[in-house]
């Protein structure tokens, strides 16, 4: 079967991802598209690629590199092969996978479906469950009134941890050790994620007290070949966002590393998994481990495993 070459790549996104994109298309060979905002018209990222385009004009900068519709006209009558998203903005954005398939370009990361499936935290929890991998007790679904949370509460006990559904990066979390911080939680951490993401999306999990943190970076192809390439430690962090990570973990012993890399790879085979996409686990202080969450993109710590 014949394989086609991309002849052009646009980033949709600025800063160093971009830039590592477009090295990766000069060292392969192919050619580089940049977008950039009005705010971001000297960015280096501009610089780095063979084109560069102007989006989002009088929009703010993340308004820009959010513009699905606007970036997909750019590109078809640029006639870029394919987008990668890089990380943050639309790279776990299913509607922007959808419009690039739809548009007859090359979406270079997880389908429409595969992120629907693990990249909503909600969604992601019941695939684990399927595939029979451990998960932090929780709720099944989003959390819609505080009758719910109390309930759960009651029946779990605190502390108890409040996420955002989507996105990442510690926002949207809040943790609650009594009734007072729950109640306070649920508002400002579904504020905090619909003014970050665009989802105001929740639900609870028990809380985990001084966890390790530990992350599987997985790659699959669009044949069925899925392989993993060991963990990142991400234990150390400040108001739960990643501080300092290293490779390997300090903290996992031969049995412990193959069995979180195992869980990993469980999940990723149960949907399929395609392209770059990080599988995270915390283990508590009895040595139990849990997933978390998938990443289904490229992650910023993706320079510790290279």
């Amino acid at each position: 079967m014949p394989v086609k070459k991309f002849r052009k790549v646009m980033a949709a996104n600025r800063g160093e991802i971009a830039i590592r994109i477009f090295r990766a298309c000069t060292e392969l060979g192919i050619g580089t598209v940049a977008i950039y905002s009005e705010q971001d018209k000297l960015a280096l990222h501009r610089y780095k690629a063979d084109e560069a385009y102007l989006i989002g004009k009088g929009k703010g900068p993340i308004d820009a590199y959010l513009a699905i519709d606007e970036i997909i006209d750019l590109a078809r009558r640029k006639e870029i092969d394919a987008i990668h998203p890089g990380y943050g903005f639309l790279s776990e954005n299913p509607d922007f996978s959808a419009a690039c398939e739809r548009a007859g370009i090359v979406f270079i990361g997880p389908t429409a479906e595969i992120q629907q499936r693990v990249g909503d935290k909600v969604s992601g929890r019941k695939v684990a469950i399927e595939a029979g991998v451990p998960v932090v007790p929780g709720t099944a679904n989003p959390v819609r009134s505080e009758e719910e949370a109390l309930i759960f509460a009651k029946e779990a006990g605190y502390p108890i941890i409040v996420k955002a559904s989507a996105g990442g990066g510690g926002r949207g979390m809040r943790v609650a050790r009594n009734q007072k911080e729950l109640l306070e939680g649920l508002k400002s951490a579904a504020s905090e994620a619909q003014a970050a993401f665009g989802n105001a999306t929740i639900f609870l999990e028990r809380y985990i007290e001084k966890p390790k943190h530990v992350e599987v970076q997985i790659l699959g192809d669009n044949h069925g070949n899925i392989v993993h390439f060991y963990e990142r430690d991400c234990s150390i962090q400040r108001r739960h966002q990643k501080v300092i990570e290293i490779a390997p973990s300090l903290y996992l012993t031969p049995k412990k590393r193959k069995e979180v890399c195992d869980y990993a790879m469980a999940l990723a085979k149960y949907v399929g998994y395609r392209n770059a996409g990080t599988v995270e686990i915390l283990m508590d202080q009895e040595g139990k481990y849990y997933i978390i969450e998938v990443k289904p993109r490229i992650q910023v710590e993706h320079t510790v495993t290279e």
